[in-house]
């Protein structure tokens, strides 16, 4: 079932999307994921290094990967809070996401390694 949905956008935006008219709900879809990613504890800066591996780059891409200023940031924030007062559960919880995050990272720059070596 289908509903429609009137709503007034700049007219700047509403040029970009009528080439993509077709494709609003996915484009509606892809925008609300994210609005909610973004609002959960512990994911800020990560949403790009998953997009960046989502978009299947090269593996000279992968192995240049480095973390934005920005996560880093975040990551000794974390590191520092960590060695002085400790951290609290939704700090830890966040940590935690970063450790995954870079475990991912790595076993994609693993397999980037491994398939320059082989070409």
């Amino acid at each position: 079932m289908q509903t429609s949905v009137n709503f007034n956008i700049p007219k700047k935006l509403a040029i970009r999307l009528v080439p993509l008219e077709d494709q609003i709900p996915r484009i509606l879809e892809l925008g609300l994921r994210e609005l909610n990613a973004a609002s959960q504890s512990g994911f800020d800066g990560t949403a790009e290094v998953m997009e960046f591996l989502a978009s299947l780059p090269d593996p000279e891409e992968i192995l240049a990967l480095h973390p934005s200023e920005e996560l880093q940031n975040r990551i000794s924030g974390l590191l520092e809070k960590n060695r002085t007062t400790g951290l609290i559960p939704e700090q830890q919880q966040e940590w935690e996401q970063y450790q995954y995050l870079e475990h991912l990272v790595r076993i994609a720059k693993a397999r980037a390694y491994i398939k320059l070596k082989g070409a």
